[in-house]
């Protein structure tokens, strides 16, 4: 590998170190905003994803910069095309988070609604494959990126008890209906972003292994 290659892709890297951390913190922050029905946090993240969009397309700039002066091949063009990947699933967790903070904004302006669903283990759970899955990535480590994929199942379970939950609350209480609607799509957008962690590990795989494991569990 050229001197200039290396150079750009530890240039890339702290791109994608940059936004995974922006994207983490606004998950973190969307999903404190609906625990705490927090308007003012829930509008800092909807304000934030102009952040990430933009650095999105500044990082798919810099992969075609690199693709198109270095035509690298092996390990380094995976390396390029997992990050491509990496870098469109971030910003979809991103959008995810602003829909989460959404929610939070509808919520607060609502009467509170005291109902037992508790979003704390699917969020964390969400929030640890998230971490995990970037974590795997820096580090290239395997292992890690495999605990990614066998946490997904929990938290598709815990998502299935909250959507019973919410069928069974919307029988006893049909006049709290557009809040515990709001409640369903905040467990579902959380199941989505660990889907998304779960898709960004399987690129690690890729990465390491290079082989491709989406559709083999």
């Amino acid at each position: 590998m050229s001197v200039h290659l290396i150079r750009e892709i530890t240039g890339l890297k702290k791109l994608v170190l940059a936004l995974s951390a922006q994207v983490e913190e606004n998950v973190r922050q969307a999903v404190r905003a609906v625990t705490r029905r927090d308007a003012v946090l829930a509008q800092t993240v909807i304000d934030g994803d102009d952040l990430v969009d933009q650095q999105e397309v500044a990082i798919e700039e810099e992969c075609l910069k690199i693709l198109a002066l270095h035509q690298p091949v092996a390990h380094d063009l995976r390396f390029l095309v997992a990050i491509l990947k990496l870098n469109h699933t971030l910003e979809r967790i991103g959008d995810l988070a602003v829909n989460v903070a959404k929610r939070a904004k509808y919520l607060a302006a609502q009467p509170r609604l005291e109902v037992l669903i508790d979003f704390t283990p699917i969020a964390e759970k969400a929030q640890t494959m998230l971490h995990k899955s970037l974590d795997a990535l820096i580090n290239m480590d395997l292992a890690l990126a495999r605990e990614v994929g066998v946490a997904d199942d929990e938290v598709d379970a815990l998502n299935r008890e909250t959507y019973a939950r919410v069928k069974e609350l919307l029988r006893e209480r049909p006049d709290d209906i557009e809040a515990l609607i709001t409640l369903l799509n905040v467990s579902r957008h959380l199941e989505r972003i660990a889907d998304h962690a779960s898709s960004i590990a399987e690129d690690v795989i890729y990465l390491i292994e290079g082989k491709i494991i989406r559709h083999q569990h």
